[in-house]
């Protein structure tokens, strides 16, 4: 507990944000609210473990009010005098996952959290809404905060290991990248570097990221591992690592998290950041991206490029998953009963047609068909061979051959659709073969095929750069 930090405080409805300039409500600083986020299936809580002041704030100071209505939660900050919102921002969490599992049916979960917000002058409540079944956002829990209370850390500014990679100006007017590394030695730190530019050049290889180059400030920080690697719990393989990155996230043999968010936070509070992608340093496949948190991806993997992208896809965008086929942790699927947020993914509702009306291919009929039956069978004969591979303790090896023989067979199959290269809706994505649409026969957010993002998912991208940028 904080003392006389937390105020009570009612349930008010909120005003909308005025236009009053950065400067009039805001210090120029970031302020880190650290919070532990508690619940099963049914319930949830929320706690502040700590506030803290870090650097100048980064994101853009014009766009201060989120309108995107992307993320399963959002933040606010309203002042405590006037009720008027000062800034919001959607964002998504490894609570929201977890609770979808059927660990949460079962017992209680705690999580670290964090939510930035630019520091105001005067008290203010800081809000949390949900999506609701409904598809739009409740408040579930506030408080209030006095940002003048000696109960607010603030720390200098630790010196890090921070090289300037590509800055294009402004950090308010730019997207601010931060390239993380985990498992990497003192002695690989030259690795480290060279990993993060061949991450780097296959991003800005693929569109709209290319022509948006400009909009980006990217910076590396190393933190130096005692061990090579990260934690492998199925290979009996642990590791304490800087940022405690590790496989089997859920259970899920590939899924890499970080599950100590206030520790990578502290050491990443030493550069500007809005987006942060940890590299860990292993060979095995595995990766993950939550929305406004962060993207991981394992930087020796032969499909390194590929986990970069695909994740920094969920990241930087929200975009779903558009795969359906393969295994995953979540037992509580998408709702089919409204649209989904996801830019991406639509359940055609509420009147048959998805929310990327605007971009269907002239003449391409909704929804779009396409050989369905036959890249289903495909797949699972292919999913198949790889559980009975992970099973036998296969090496990597083995594994890469199969996802490179996968993708030459995939890009070459949905190539040959009558509808490839059109933006229709494709039954199929969100981890459900029925009821949920993706927009092209193939993208990044669907298979490993060299496709890059279709213009659905670019223009998602799009969009979220210029809310950093405008």
């Amino acid at each position: 507990m904080v003392p006389s930090l937390l105020l009570a405080a009612g349930l008010a409805s909120a005003a909308p944000g005025g236009g009053a300039p950065f400067a009039a409500d805001f210090t120029g600083a970031t302020l880190r609210v650290d919070l532990y986020h508690s619940g099963t299936s049914s319930e949830e809580h929320f706690a502040i473990r700590r506030l803290r002041v870090e650097g100048p704030w980064p994101g853009s100071r014009t766009r201060l009010i989120d309108t995107s209505n992307l993320g399963k939660y959002m933040v606010e900050v309203a002042d405590l005098a006037t009720n008027r919102v000062l800034y919001s921002r959607g964002f998504a969490s490894i609570y929201g996952e977890w609770e979808t599992t059927a660990e949460a049916d079962r017992e209680w979960g705690t999580f670290e959290e964090a939510v930035r917000v630019p520091e105001p002058r005067r008290p203010f409540q800081l809000r949390l809404r949900k999506r609701g079944p409904d598809g739009t956002f409740r408040e579930i829990w506030r408080t209030s905060v006095d940002p003048r209370s000696r109960f607010v850390d603030r720390p200098a500014i630790q010196e890090a290991d921070v090289t300037e990679l590509m800055i294009g100006g402004d950090p308010a007017r730019k997207v601010d990248l931060l390239v993380l590394g985990d498992g990497y030695t003192a002695a690989q730190r030259p690795k480290f570097l060279a990993d993060a530019r061949r991450a780097l050049a296959a991003l800005f290889a693929v569109e709209p990221f290319r022509s948006r180059k400009e909009d980006f400030n990217v910076r590396a920080l190393f933190t130096p591992s005692p061990q090579p690697g990260i934690t492998r719990p199925r290979a009996g393989i642990f590791r304490d690592t800087p940022l405690g990155t590790r496989y089997n996230a859920f259970d899920s043999e590939r899924y890499v998290l970080t599950f100590d968010d206030h520790r990578w936070r502290d050491i990443a509070a030493s550069a500007p950041y809005d987006v942060v992608a940890i590299m860990v340093n292993e060979r095995k496949y595995g990766g993950g991206g939550i929305f406004n948190l962060y993207c991981t991806f394992a930087a020796d993997s032969a499909f390194a490029d590929y986990l970069f992208v695909h994740e920094f896809g969920h990241h930087i965008a929200g975009l779903a998953d558009e795969y359906y086929t393969s295994d995953v942790a979540y037992e509580e699927l998408p709702p089919i009963e409204v649209e989904p947020w996801e830019p991406n993914i639509s359940a055609l509702l509420p009147d048959g047609m998805p929310k990327w009306r605007a971009l269907l291919s002239e003449g391409v009929p909704v929804p779009t068909p396409w050989d369905k039956e036959t890249f289903e069978k495909e797949s699972r004969a292919r999913q198949e061979r790889r559980r009975r591979l992970r099973a036998e303790g296969a090496p990597e090896e083995e594994l890469e051959r199969l996802f490179a023989e996968e993708r030459s067979l995939f890009t070459a199959m949905l190539a040959s659709e009558r509808y490839a290269g059109k933006v229709g809706a494709f039954e199929g994505a969100g981890y459900r073969a029925r009821g949920l649409y993706r927009p092209s026969t193939d993208c990044i957010m669907f298979t490993r095929d060299e496709v890059g993002f279709c213009p659905v998912c670019a223009a998602a991208i799009d969009r979220v750069i210029d809310g950093y940028t405008e």
